[in-house]
């Protein structure tokens, strides 16, 4: 559905789609087969509030990039060596990542290119506000977001830093991004590499070719 959202993309030789790993790159490569574009990764790591993980306080990109939700640091009380220690161990993570899905890969040629970034869905958008922030430092020539479902207040605060947002469903309430979906399993690092193998084994300009997955 989302592949079908972005056909006004399609076949543009400027266009390259960024998956945000894990859960994102199942999404993307059903985008890329749609729009026949090249897929690659923006590797970015959530920053899991202390005792309630899954709630981000903020989130970090390669590149020393980190942004924090001061909303939730304040309302918790989360003190800088709190920060610094899940920082720490997250990044760990992110450099643990880079390794096992890039390899000796170069990172992809973003200057001046129109970048769908990708993710399964977004809750407080931290990952994804950090990803267009780091991003943004590679100076692409567009960014657009594109995700299957999300809250409509993470989207409207994500139209003010994207260039464009796609999201199919802004359901209220919210709760979490497994719930919207029919079959929503854990993303593996196996099924990672498996994805991007098949998109990378095919020409760069072309992406995946969907008659032949």
């Amino acid at each position: 559905m989302l592949g079908q959202a972005l056909q006004h993309y399609a076949g543009r030789d400027d266009v390259l789609v960024l998956a945000l790993p894990r859960g994102g790159v199942p999404v993307a490569f059903e985008i890329v087969k749609a729009i026949q574009a090249p897929l690659d990764l923006l590797l970015v790591r959530k920053l899991g509030t202390p005792g309630q993980e899954e709630l981000a306080m903020g989130a970090i990109a390669p590149g020393g990039v980190r942004l924090l939700n001061a909303d939730i640091v304040a309302q918790l009380r989360i003190s800088d060596k709190e920060i610094e220690e899940v920082a720490t161990r997250e990044r760990e993570e992110l450099e643990r990542r880079q390794r096992a899905y890039r390899g000796d890969r170069p990172e992809p040629e973003v200057r001046g290119r129109c970048v769908i970034l990708v993710d399964d869905g977004l809750a407080t958008g931290a990952s994804m506000r950090t990803a267009i922030k780091a991003l943004r430092q590679r100076q692409p020539g567009r960014i657009v977001v594109a995700v299957p479902v999300a809250p409509k207040e993470t989207i409207d605060t994500l139209r003010g830093e994207a260039d464009e947002v796609v999201c199919l469903a802004t359901p209220a309430p919210f709760w979490a991004i497994g719930g919207w979906y029919q079959h929503f399993p854990q993303t593996s690092d196996a099924e990672v590499k498996s994805l991007l193998g098949l998109a990378w084994s095919t020409s760069p300009q072309h992406g995946v070719n969907s008659e032949r997955v």
